[in-house]
This record gives C-alpha cells, sequence and structure tokens, in this order.
C-alpha cells in the first residue's frame, strides 16, 4: 500500500494500517511541538482546560468513524452517548462541543420542558459567580429568554436549601397555594419574574457540594415544580474528593438534576467535548436545539473518538467513580496549599480538590503582581486561583515556591527590618 499524508489518513479512507497511525501520532506530535503551547512557560494555571490530548487520543482520532451524526448515525458518538448515560444512571445523553453549549442547550430543554401551563416570564437561579452567570456570554438571555437571579452563598462557599428557599420566587400554585384564580393576595407580585430552573455547580471553585445538599434541594425543587440543572463540568473532581463519600457518585449527583453536564476537556486531556446527561425526552429537546445553533456535526465520531479514549486512559473501561489522574491533581493542590500557609500566607477558600484560592490581599500583594513573578520564573499564573492537572512537572512547583518565597517570606524579613510596604512593578499577564 502506497504512502499515505496524515491528511489523506484522517479522511476515512481505510483500512488504517499500524504504520498509517504511527505516521499520524508523528505528525500530531510535531504539530503540537511547534504550537504556541511548546512556547508557554512550565506552569499555566490559569484553568485545567489547558490538558493537552495524548498520543493515544491522537490516535483514536485517525481510528474514528467518519459518519453522520446529525442523524444519529456514527457509531463512536453513540457508544460514548451510551456509556455516559449508562456510568449517570439516566436514560440517555448528548456529546457537544464545549461545556458553555452543553450548559445552555441544559437549560434551554429544561425550559421547553416545563409542566403544562408553565408559560410566560422564566426565571433561573444561579450562584452569582457561576459560570453560567458570568462566563457564557449572557447565553441565558440570548438563547433562552431567561432572567437569570443571582444569588451569594451565605456559607460563602455553594448554594443551600436555605439560599435557594429565600431567593427563590416561587408561584403560588407550584407550592400548595389557593386554587382560586381570584384570591392573589398570596400571590407572587406581578413585578417578579418566576423561577423555573435552580441551577447549580458541582465542584464549585474547587469545592464539593455534598450530596446531602444536592438532594435537598432536588427534593425542594420537585415539590415546586422547578426542575434542576447541574453544571459538572468538574464533577469528576467531587467524586475523587478527598471528602469520601460526601461527594457522591456521578450516578448519585445527575439523579439531584433534570440535567447535568460534564467536560471532557477539563483535566482529563480531550481535545473538545462535553455531553449532557438526561431523561430521553430531555435529550430529545437537547438535541433539536443543538441543531438549531448549528451544534450538530456530521463527523462527530473524530472528536468522540478522543474523549472517550481520555475516558480510558483516566478511568479505565468501566468505572468513572475512582480518583485517576484527579487524585494526583487534588494532591499537588494541597501540596500548593502548604506551601502558601506554612509561609504565613491566607486562603480565601479551603483547598477541596484541584483549585487553590490565595487571599492575597493579607499577603499585601496584588493579582498582577503575582503574575508578573510567575512570568519572571518560568510560570503562567492567573492569581489569586491557581489551578492543578497532571500534566503539571514537579520541577514547575519548585518554581512556584520560590514565587511563594519572595512574596511571603521576603516580605516579612523586609517588615521586621523596617522597611515600608512590599511592591512589585507589574505588567498585565499576556
Amino acid at each position: 500500500m502506497p504512502t499515505r499524508s496524515p491528511g489523506e489518513i484522517l479522511s476515512g479512507q481505510e483500512p488504517h494500517t499500524i504504520s498509517d497511525v504511527r505516521r499520524c501520532q508523528l505528525f500530531f506530535l510535531l504539530v503540537q511541538r511547534r504550537s504556541r503551547r511548546a512556547l508557554t512557560p512550565l506552569l499555566t494555571t490559569a484553568a485545567d482546560a489547558i490538558t493537552t490530548p495524548s498520543l493515544r487520543q491522537l490516535a483514536a482520532i485517525s481510528r474514528a468513524t467518519l459518519n453522520d451524526d446529525v442523524f444519529g448515525e456514527d457509531r463512536a458518538t453513540a457508544q460514548l452517548e451510551r456509556h455516559m448515560a449508562a456510568v449517570c444512571g439516566r436514560d440517555a445523553a448528548a456529546f457537544v462541543i464545549s461545556g458553555t453549549m452543553a450548559n445552555q442547550l441544559a437549560v434551554g430543554a429544561l425550559l421547553g420542558h416545563q409542566r403544562a401551563g408553565a408559560v410566560g416570564p422564566r426565571g433561573v437561579l444561579a450562584d452569582a459567580s457561576a459560570h453560567v452567570v458570568n462566563f457564557e456570554a449572557g447565553g441565558l438571555a440570548a438563547l433562552s429568554g431567561a432572567t437569570v437571579l443571582p444569588v451569594r452563598p451565605t456559607n460563602g462557599l455553594y448554594l443551600t436549601v436555605a439560599d435557594v428557599t429565600e431567593h427563590a420566587k416561587i408561584e403560588p400554585e407550584n407550592d400548595g397555594g389557593s386554587d382560586n384564580d381570584d384570591d392573589d393576595s398570596d400571590g407572587l407580585p406581578l413585578t417578579d419574574c418566576p423561577t423555573r430552573i435552580v441551577s447549580l455547580e458541582n465542584t464549585v471553585h474547587g469545592n464539593v457540594v455534598p450530596i446531602r445538599e444536592l438532594r435537598a434541594l432536588k427534593e425542594w425543587a420537585s415539590s415546586r415544580g422547578v426542575l434542576v440543572h447541574i453544571d459538572g463540568a468538574r464533577a469528576w473532581h467531587a467524586v475523587a474528593s478527598r471528602k469520601g463519600t460526601s461527594g457522591g457518585t456521578l450516578a448519585d449527583m445527575a439523579a439531584c438534576a433534570d440535567a447535568m453536564t460534564l467536560s471532557f476537556a477539563k483535566g482529563i486531556g480531550a481535545p473538545i467535548g462535553a455531553v449532557v446527561v438526561g431523561s430521553a425526552a430531555v435529550i430529545r429537546r437537547v438535541k433539536r436545539l443543538r441543531q438549531s445553533i448549528g451544534g450538530g456535526v456530521r463527523k462527530m465520531g473524530v472528536l468522540a473518538a478522543a474523549a472517550r479514549e481520555a475516558l480510558l486512559e483516566n478511568f479505565g473501561p468501566e468505572s468513572v467513580d475512582v480518583r485517576g489522574v484527579f487524585g494526583h491533581a487534588h494532591d499537588m493542590a494541597a501540596a500548593v496549599s502548604r506551601m502558601w500557609t506554612d509561609r504565613g500566607g491566607r486562603l480565601s477558600r479551603p483547598t477541596e480538590t484541584n483549585m487553590v484560592w490565595l487571599d492575597l490581599a493579607s499577603a499585601g500583594v496584588t493579582a498582577d503582581a503575582l503574575n508578573q513573578m510567575g512570568i519572571q520564573s518560568g510560570i503562567l499564573l492567573a492569581g489569586p486561583r491557581i489551578v492543578l492537572h497532571y500534566q503539571i512537572c514537579p520541577k514547575a512547583l519548585e518554581s512556584l515556591e520560590q514565587v511563594f518565597e519572595k512574596i511571603l517570606v521576603h516580605r516579612q524579613l523586609k517588615a521586621d527590618a523596617g522597611l515600608n510596604g512590599f511592591a512589585v512593578r507589574s505588567k498585565a499577564c499576556v
């Protein structure tokens, strides 16, 4: 068989030989090495979404099925969707391009899946710091016509039943109120937008929402005709957390939501992709909405194959309810926390999974100053948040420790010597 280029190999011409696969691996490795990532510092902690695919994932892409997923004909995509539905204990799943798309489609499908009579204004109650509120370009309003009610958790970490009960706008007919249409003495004011969905996040900024709280929230919502969406982009971390069984399994979490999303691109190395899990009816609506915004992909198999391989690499063929590579990331986060606190630094949030939140104000340093010192040490930081993942090398953590040393120990030495303040001339991190 004549030698073929990687482009020809990926075009779907069969059969794929071993030499074809190896040639694809070398091609993609060369692309990676020539890419901008080869020029980035040792440690990039802006997000765990920067993890890159392995050679096994790239080889899986070269062997992927190339059929039409819009019509449900792609075998690799269908297998991945069935697998995710099974491990989450739900009827069905839909593979989509990104976590943002997954969230928007999930909420949109739930709003369209409301019981008969639930028409008119639609409100979504969410954590004020949630991804769906702050980092999805106003999609809830633009795509679903929903009004967002942002709520700050009273415990400073995650929403509770008490938070939702205090702030949700519930119509009386959904809460055991009077059936008399003429009696609006206890009704929801006409100026309020009824809450149709409670949107949760787990993990939220690295903190785990206990499964008991999720169950209580779901029970509260179901009794009031309100649906629950969980942004589980990092739900894997809740399962792997050292908090033991308090985070529950993926199936435990998914049972607390009418639709839950997970990301394959945050922390497990897949190049792209996310999934929505839920009932068959909800997922049918998700797929129709996906098509309406241009999210249907004809050759989805190349993306699904990499995501499936990432799952196999990190968890094995069956359970996803194990620590896997996330346990390593959590151990690194705990080590980074100790590096900071052992030198007198404070944390603004407890470190439970792969995120460390530095209290920079108490250290007398700005985020820009921290980021600039990181660049000088070969580290790309996005303070005050530090995100750990399994592709970070030990040498990079040594460099990070040196940055902490400069900030905390040297500052204290200057203070003890009677010098005034600690200033670093810096530029914005690029």
